[in-house]
């Protein structure tokens, strides 16, 4: 796989389901992915990146900042409080607000840094005990309470489980979104993301079909 196939992939998918690809974002994920490899990426013209943790971030991006304009990271892992400072000063876009301990600690950040990046919600579709996430019967209640802080919630994410039908995950997390006004969905990985643009992305997360396999050496 390469980025011209995936980005031909997404235009399909888009053209397939009655969709604008204006309308759906595509994140290359770049964690635990050489320099070398993120680079030939930009080199593409590609500016729209993920990473799953904020010290592996903050290694890499201020530094290609300063060769490539217009550089857009979405912190697409868990967050913990005690990093959301240096997340909210180097993301443009964070995917995981999944408790209320870390959206006060945002709320109390953007009031302090007059700034904040766009927020999505993690919802644990699947109820894993293993993975973060708002439970799906607490996720309207959760959503109510960070617009009440004047959090920019832009809209929902969900990683669904491996051996369970995405579909799924997708139908509720965009029914979700839909009763609370939301617009935003960030779902749909390498392997599934057709079927997340079928259900109305707006934002897929592709790494290693994109990169290449992760060396985690």
């Amino acid at each position: 796989m390469s980025l011209s196939e995936i980005k031909q992939r997404l235009s399909k998918a888009c053209a397939d389901h009655g969709r604008n690809e204006a309308d759906v974002t595509l994140i290359a994920v770049s964690k635990v992915q050489p320099n070398e490899r993120v680079e030939e990426v930009l080199k593409e013209g590609h500016r729209v990146f993920g990473e799953n943790k904020v010290q592996e971030a903050a290694g890499k991006w201020p530094m290609f900042r300063e060769t490539y304009d217009g550089i857009e990271l979405h912190l697409i892992g868990p967050l913990q409080s005690n990093k959301a400072r240096q997340a909210m000063e180097l993301a443009q876009s964070i995917h995981t607000v999944d408790r209320p301990k870390i959206a006060t600690t945002i709320a109390r950040l953007a009031q302090e840094m007059g700034h904040c990046p766009e927020l999505f919600i993690q919802v644990n579709t699947g109820e894993e005990p293993q993975k973060a996430g708002i439970a799906p019967a607490d996720a309207d209640a959760f959503i109510k309470e960070c617009q009440g802080m004047d959090l920019p919630i832009r809209g929902l994410m969900c990683i669904p489980p491996v051996d369970e039908e995405a579909s799924l995950h997708f139908a509720l997390l965009r029914k979700i979104a839909e009763r609370n006004g939301l617009s935003g969905l960030s779902m749909g990985m390498s392997d599934d993301f057709e079927k997340a643009i079928s259900f109305g992305a707006t934002h897929i997360r592709v790494g290693s079909a994109i990169f290449g396999a992760r060396d985690y050496g």
